[in-house]
């Protein structure tokens, strides 16, 4: 019996030391800036004083004098300086262009080419002009016959000033079809060679089919055919300037055999288009290849696309390309923006977009943007918006803002990395310009119900408040070949505090104050991946001994759409179009795909 009890006295104190220690936490505390400024301001940043002061009584340029001095901050971001100088340089461009098309307007002269929908390529050069860039969903479709025997061709994407920036090599021979493919960035020039079908084992770590998908498509289409691959010495590819060293197809492409989509001297088809994550080949209707985007390796970059080597060209022709519309002076009365309200407004919603997107932009104003709260002033939305490097996307860009009165021009060119530039614009919009009790960032592809966002916020609590779609455990990508990949130094911890997913979330005045207010006095880290950036000024908020309150909703959908959405993301003009009918005829949040 005694036994018995020193054994039970023993469990209990075990317990009870158990229900006392501190239970160990799964996420490491995230970092805290120092006591003090973590940066200072660079005496000078070559192409910044050309963009300031910016246009008198210029409405797209309410917040451009006030983010200043985030440009030449010590730790600013990557590509920061590449983009205020470049934005320079297209502001002098536009500057010049506008005063053109006033002159031209004045004398009755029709203005100068717009962004058109598609071009077709020159039989003769096999280059194709690209007049606004590409978008998401745009492509370039080649028709030809590659010449009998051994063959090769491929296809180039160039940049403003002619440098190849996606070259995409195809080579036909005994062993069948081989593609491979490579892109450029200014900072890290060439990147590793992508091979389909891989160069040695299949299933080896570093083979293409082993890497993430893009868009959901697999990199290299393993189902060309039956491969019997002879590996020999693997060739490594060595890159200078802005020409591959030898875009001829590495040695030791094996044996291959099984039906394959191009055939020397018959006609194929070849389809090289821009998803959201990468770009993409098909051949012959079927989806072979695919490449994930670099950083600062983005389709609106694309200026021209070159076709060349052993084969005939029957047609090329880019289509899907970013247009602007004809200008109804009826419909832009009722999808101006309302006059920016006197008092204090409920909601500010900023849209990111990139200056091509035109279709995208319209069809937000044709659709949610035209709730009552919109309409009212009740709610203000903006869309945020950088320069582009291409002198047609700026005028019709300026064009547009000046008729709709809803956008808002940001100092630099729009590189995905400078986004989180955009967030703090944002929270300087909404506290010292149009004063929000509330600041929603979202995109110009997301469709949002805005009177179930209003309902919501009126529910919840006010002070500290992050709410939308809430990561609470997350690691940083550590692949460099990532689109979202943070070293070490960026970001030291395994683990990120709790985040909103981009599409679409909403913080509290407080919390705006607390942003903008840390970005002016530098005690605040800028982080280029914008959302996860939200998540560690808050964290910091809350280190600073204020009350944070985080609301998830997984009713905001960061891919796609379901029902009983409030946020449906990755929605196409048509889509939107679609999204807004169902809720007006039939009152209930249904998707279209």
């Amino acid at each position: 019996m005694r036994k018995c009890s020193g054994v039970l006295f023993i469990l209990t104190l075990a317990v009870v030391l158990f229900l006392l220690s501190p239970s160990p936490s799964p996420t490491p505390p995230p970092t805290t800036v120092p006591n003090g400024p973590i940066a200072d301001l660079l005496p000078s940043l070559p192409g910044l004083s050309d963009l300031y002061p910016p246009a008198p009584n210029s409405t797209a340029q309410l917040s451009w004098g006030l983010l200043r001095p985030l440009l030449c901050r010590s730790d600013a971001l990557p590509g920061t300086a590449a983009g205020v100088l470049e934005a320079a340089e297209a502001w002098r461009n536009l500057t010049l262009a506008v005063a053109a098309a006033a002159a031209s307007e004045e004398e009755g002269r029709p203005q100068g080419p717009r962004c058109s929908s598609s071009v077709g390529g020159d039989l003769r050069t096999g280059r194709a002009r690209l007049p606004c860039g590409l978008a998401e969903g745009a492509a370039v479709t080649v028709v030809g016959v590659p010449r009998e025997g051994a063959a090769k061709f491929w296809v180039e994407m160039l940049g403003a000033s002619g440098e190849v920036v996606l070259h995409v090599n195809v080579s036909l021979g005994a062993a069948g079809m081989v593609v491979e493919q490579n892109s450029w960035t200014p900072e890290e020039g060439w990147g590793e060679w992508e091979r389909c079908p891989p160069v040695g084992d299949v299933g080896s770590s570093n083979s293409s089919l082993q890497r993430s998908p893009v868009d959901g498509l697999v990199r290299c289409n393993e189902k060309v055919g039956e491969r019997i691959v002879q590996e020999n010495n693997n060739t490594v590819v060595n890159v200078t300037g802005n020409q591959p060293e030898d875009w001829q197809s590495p040695k030791g492409r094996g044996q291959l055999s099984g039906g394959f989509s191009i055939v020397g001297g018959e006609p194929f088809t070849v389809i090289l288009w821009a998803g959201v994550g990468g770009f993409h080949m098909t051949v012959n209707g079927r989806h072979e290849t695919s490449s994930a985007y670099r950083e600062r390796l983005e389709p609106w970059l694309v200026a021209e696309v070159k076709v060349s080597g052993d084969l005939e060209l029957l047609s090329f022709l880019a289509n899907g390309l970013p247009v602007s519309e004809d200008i109804d002076m009826a419909s832009v009365a009722v999808l101006k923006a309302p006059p920016l309200p006197k008092k204090r407004t409920f909601l500010l919603v900023g849209a990111f977009s990139t200056g091509n997107n035109f279709k995208r932009r319209m069809a937000l104003r044709r659709t949610w943007m035209q709730y009552e709260a919109v309409r009212s002033g009740d709610v203000v939305v903006r869309f945020f918006t950088g320069l582009h490097k291409n002198e047609h996307v700026n005028t019709e860009l300026w064009r547009e803002a000046q008729l709709y009165g809803d956008i808002q021009l940001m100092p630099f060119v729009d590189y995905y990395t400078l986004i989180t530039l955009k967030t703090i614009s944002i929270c300087i919009f909404g506290t010292k310009i149009v004063p929000a009790k509330y600041i929603m960032k979202t995109d110009d592809d997301a469709f949002v119900r805005i009177d179930e966002v209003i309902s919501n916020l009126k529910k919840s609590n006010s002070d500290g408040l992050l709410y939308g779609l809430i990561s609470f455990q997350s690691s940083p990508h550590r692949d460099k070949d990532s689109k979202w990949f943070i070293s070490r130094k960026e970001w030291p911890f395994d683990m990120y505090p709790p985040w909103a997913h981009g599409p679409g979330y909403i913080i509290s005045r407080d919390i705006a104050k607390f942003v903008v207010r840390g970005h002016q006095e530098l005690t605040l880290q800028l982080f280029k991946l914008e959302d996860v950036a939200m998540g560690i000024w808050i964290q910091q908020y809350k280190n600073s001994g204020q009350q944070v309150n985080i609301v998830t909703d997984d009713r905001f959908y960061n891919e796609g759409c379901d029902a009983d959405y409030v946020l449906a993301h990755y929605q196409t003009p048509r889509l939107m179009m679609c999204l807004w009918e169902k809720l007006k005829t039939e009152y209930q949040a249904i998707c279209c795909e």
